[in-house]
């Protein structure tokens, strides 16, 4: 009762970055617990784990398994499991190879470029995806990503009214299209099948199924001109096209004026 009344009397918590804890790591406290364990190493192994097995099966008993200590040793370095999949989420942003900000390249091939790397995480990592909107993403990664879309969203002319609004079509259009796809390669995976061979699987059931026949005669046309000999050549176009199509309607917006 009274640890829940404190935790009533306490703010919620926002974000791992702003909590303000001294970062603990090296050496053994006691107890027997092991020496060499710290923040980053705690993180690195929780990237592993999820990335091995998702986001649904990892806990805060798995990772202590992985690092060969106890659940309570890595509750002495974060709060929260919470607080591990934030870190996480950050880690792995910093995969990402934004532009330099000194770069002199057209905008156009610095927000393709910055499209591909973010389309390219989300699949490397499908448990981005359903964080990405939990948490703040205010991480010294995530925060130099975003200025860095954001600097080259300056350089398109756009007013700066419709800035955020440019980077909100571009990004939740990658964000869907990296999720899905990511998914997709992860259910291959699971059903012990390459991507080509499950779309043959799937198409076959759809064509023999009375009630689909309908939509799977009005696409065919659309997927030959599609063109492509693999699952990855279509999904590469299809992006492509989609992005150059974002690209366009921010030029015909500046145009606009």
């Amino acid at each position: 009762m009274v640890k829940a009344a404190q935790r009533a009397g306490r703010a919620a918590r926002t974000s791992v970055w702003l909590e303000g804890r001294t970062r603990r790591g090296g050496g053994s406290r006691g107890g027997g617990q092991p020496s060499g364990l710290d923040r980053d190493r705690i993180t690195e192994a929780t990237v592993r784990l999820l990335d091995a097995e998702g986001l649904a099966k990892f806990s805060m008993r798995r990772l202590a398994a992985e690092l060969n200590v106890t659940a309570m040793s890595v509750y002495w370095y974060v709060d929260t499991k919470d607080d591990l999949l934030e870190l996480a989420l950050d880690a792995v942003h910093g995969e990402m190879r934004p532009p330099a900000g000194d770069s002199d390249e057209d905008w156009r091939d610095q927000l393709r470029a910055l499209a591909a790397e973010y389309r390219a995480l989300l699949v490397r990592h499908p448990w981005v995806s359903p964080l990405a909107g939990t948490f703040l993403n205010i991480g010294p990664h995530s925060v130099a990503f975003s200025l860095a879309v954001q600097r080259v969203i300056r350089l398109t002319g756009l007013p700066a009214h419709g800035q955020m609004g440019a980077i909100s079509a571009v990004f939740q259009f990658v964000y869907g299209f990296g999720t899905i796809e990511g998914h997709f390669i992860e259910r291959c995976a699971a059903a012990g099948m390459s991507q080509d061979e499950y779309f043959r699987q799937a198409m076959s059931a759809v064509t023999e199924n009375p009630g689909l026949s309908e939509i799977v005669h009005r696409s065919a046309d659309l997927m030959e001109a599609r063109g492509g000999d693999t699952v990855e050549e279509m999904r590469d176009r299809d992006f492509t096209f989609a992005l150059e199509t974002l690209i366009a309607g921010i030029e015909a917006m500046v145009a606009r004026g």
